[in-house]
């Protein structure tokens, strides 16, 4: 069973070249964004600032891997 719902893990490109999980080495992933946010903007309660990062999930062992968008 997926551990997003129903959701099936894919491969991952990264400029060009698939990615694979730095821990296991494994090749598939569960896309996710996330808001990258300090303790200043959850004090004013304005965290919708914050810029948004790209995730992929490794579908065998967990780990998070980030990309902040790149311009």
């Amino acid at each position: 069973m997926p551990i997003f719902g129903e959701e099936e893990p894919q491969v991952v490109e990264v400029h060009g070249r698939a990615l694979r999980c730095l821990v296991c080495e494994h090749d598939t992933f569960y896309k996710r964004q996330a808001q990258l946010h300090g303790r200043l903007a959850s004090m004013f309660n304005v965290e919708w600032t914050a810029p948004t990062c790209d995730c992929a999930v490794c579908s065998q062992c967990g780990h998070v891997h980030w990309f902040f968008p790149m311009q």
